[in-house]
């Protein structure tokens, strides 16, 4: 028997007829697309999707807007999350990754290399982004596109923004490239067709380039290092020494390696040593750690010629007795390549001296080795002298650390 019609219950609920409580807590697990789409539905969601601490979520999260700044500009968060899209919503996928390396770089520089900050440029605008890509004929990718609109990148100077390297004889210090620089170094020649040039050393004219199209065996977007093949007869004949995949991958590896101390900072400058936490080893009170370096500037994959850089830090423990204090007589090396062909060095002091180590105090040097294979590695010890007893000698272990070349694409030319 059916049910009288005034016993009938609708078996379809309206979100109109729910209350508005629970309305805009469900609008406020939508994105902000959807959100946007509810505004069309009907007059009721087009006033709750309107609901300005909806916006307060989409605006920390896309565009990284603090209550500060929201009273800076004395706007509510919907319309601040409006204008912001209006002019940065083609990066929104990017902008918030990269204006948190930029503010991280920018405080961690504050407190350890205050000089760098003055070199940074102001941000450009969409027309200047848009007139270099007329200007090279090529586009610009997105997340290289939303970084400058953050900092556009690096006056010339030293120390560079990318890292330095320094040996005896031998300096790096890379600029991270304002647009129009960049686009002043657009290659069109063979070898490097449409590469345009991210970074640049003043001193040993290095540059990382990025590939805009995936030509001569190159992928799309792919950054690297220029080393011409001294081999082949064909001069536009490059192989690329690999630095990263795309600008908000490389970029923001970088910036995070040196924030979290990655690189140590020597002389007010980001110096690109790679430490492996485990490569340190304790004999006695005296502890020997090491970080180490490619030089791709000095290495060439034909001929097989791989250069590389390490600085080692020896420490003598502060607890240490002061009678333990010592001097560092010889060294000895043995050095490993990956065909496993074996070279030992053994030589007085280190790079012509014969530091004296005590309780607390730390000697650090650098040198350089090279293989003829992409990989190797290197051990050893120092032998030390007590100075509170000179018929006492010891030796020092040197831990084992690994030199491994990046990535490289061999040139089609």
């Amino acid at each position: 028997m059916a049910a009288p019609p005034d016993m009938e219950v609708s078996s379809t609920l309206s979100l109109e007829l729910l209350p508005t409580d629970p309305l805009l807590l469900i609008l406020s697990f939508l994105d902000y697309r959807d959100l946007v789409s509810c505004c069309y539905l009907n007059r009721r969601l087009n006033q709750l999707s309107s609901h300005d601490p909806l916006w307060k979520r989409h605006c920390k999260k896309y565009w990284l807007i603090s209550e500060e700044e929201k009273a800076r500009r004395n706007q509510g968060w919907r319309a601040i999350f409006i204008s912001t899209y209006c002019d940065l919503g083609r990066y929104i996928h990017y902008y918030a990754t990269l204006k948190k390396a930029w503010d991280d770089l920018e405080q961690y520089l504050g407190q350890w290399c205050p000089r760098m900050i003055g070199s940074l440029k102001e941000s450009v605008r969409e027309e200047d982004l848009d007139a270099v890509e007329a200007q090279i004929h090529c586009k610009l990718p997105d997340d290289y596109r939303c970084s400058f609109r953050i900092h556009n990148g690096q006056k010339l100077v030293v120390p560079g923004l990318m890292g330095s390297m320094a040996l005896s004889n031998h300096y790096r210090s890379e600029d991270l490239l304002d647009i129009d620089t960049a686009a002043g170094g657009f290659q069109q020649r063979l070898g490097l067709k449409q590469c345009l040039p991210l970074t640049f050393c003043i001193h040993t004219g290095l540059s990382q380039y990025m590939a805009l199209e995936s030509v001569e065996g190159r992928n799309k977007y792919e950054i690297f290092y220029q080393c011409p093949d001294q081999m082949a007869r064909n001069p536009s004949a490059i192989v690329m020494f690999i630095t990263g995949t795309s600008y908000l991958e490389w970029f923001t590896s970088y910036v995070n390696k040196v924030v979290t101390g990655g690189y140590p900072i020597i002389r007010d400058q980001i110096f690109r040593y790679v430490h492996d936490k485990d490569c340190v080893a304790t004999t006695e009170d005296i502890t020997v750690s090491v970080s180490t370096s490619f030089l791709p500037e000095l290495s060439s994959v034909h001929p097989p010629h791989y250069f590389f850089t390490y600085r080692i830090r020896i420490e003598m423990s502060k607890d240490a007795l002061p009678e333990n204090i010592c001097q560092l007589e010889s060294r000895y090396w043995r050095i490993t390549n990956a065909k496993g062909d074996v070279e030992e060095v053994q030589g007085p002091g280190v790079v012509g001296e014969f530091p004296v180590i005590s309780p607390g105090k730390v000697y650090e040097y650098t040198s350089c080795t090279t293989f003829t294979t992409t990989s190797g590695y290197m051990e050893g010890y120092y032998t030390f002298h007590c100075l509170s007893n000179k018929d006492r000698f010891f030796n020092v272990t040197i831990p084992r650390f690994h030199m491994v070349c990046p990535t490289f694409k061999v040139s089609t030319a």
